[in-house]
């Protein structure tokens, strides 16, 4: 490789897919931007930069809502009351059943 270009990353991120193939998305942040692309694709142009400001606020409320009311949630309520929960005992950092796999 000649020393003017930089080295690339090797694995499955550093090579494109192939045209038509669907690679999932499993990055949350990644489907909702995907989700608001989709939904500007299908309007096409809009009237001025309010109207693309309403349609993303919308797609983000309606994503808001449906992560507030499903069952499995990035951090639900009950892991994080977990955090706040102080230990037994204070020197010990988990109990012995979990650091035995």
């Amino acid at each position: 490789m000649p020393a003017s270009q930089p080295p690339t990353e090797s694995g499955p991120a550093a090579e494109p897919a192939a045209p038509g193939i669907f690679i999932p998305v499993t990055n949350p942040l990644e489907r909702l931007n995907k989700e608001i692309k989709r939904r500007t694709d299908v309007v096409g142009v809009f009237p001025n930069p309010p109207a693309l400001l309403r349609l993303a606020g919308a797609v983000l409320a309606e994503a808001h809502d449906e992560r507030q009311v499903a069952d499995k949630r990035y951090l639900s309520e009950g892991s994080m009351a977990l955090l706040d929960t102080p230990p037994a005992n204070p020197k010990e950092v988990a109990p012995p059943a979990l650091l035995t796999a």
